[in-house]
């Protein structure tokens, strides 16, 4: 759609003249489409898992709970830098915390994401993509 016709709700010319009932095949276009609330969430996930510190984080936690120490050991980087990324992590619902005196524990939040990354690990082995 041009940016007239988005803003206007009116179908393109284009609709018209490839289909009897412009109506409804723009309605089956807009259920393809999916729901835009949930594109905006699907995509905030994807962009926090782009991140390879992040990855590594949660791949740090696959086997349970480990607090910043822990995290910061097995990924090799600053304090800060790993408590930055893990509140990245828990904004976006994917790392839970938990307090036990002064200490915080980090944790993964479904184990399902795993699946995810997974998959995506798989793929990147077979693309190799060249950087």
């Amino acid at each position: 759609m041009t940016d007239s016709t988005a803003s206007t709700g009116e179908l393109p010319d284009s609709l018209s003249r490839l289909y009897d009932d412009p109506e409804a095949e723009a309605a089956t276009l807009r259920e393809r489409a999916g729901n835009p609330a949930v594109a905006d969430r699907v995509s905030r996930l994807c962009g926090t898992l782009s991140n390879p510190l992040r990855l590594r984080l949660l791949w740090a936690l696959r086997d349970g709970e480990c607090c910043v120490c822990e995290l910061q050991t097995a990924v090799d980087a600053p304090q800060s830098t790993v408590a930055s990324q893990l509140r990245h992590l828990t904004d976006v619902g994917l790392v839970t915390t938990r307090k036990e005196g002064k200490w915080s524990y980090y944790g993964v939040a479904d184990d399902g994401v795993f699946e995810l990354v997974d998959r995506a690990a798989g793929l990147a082995d077979r693309t190799e993509v060249d950087e």
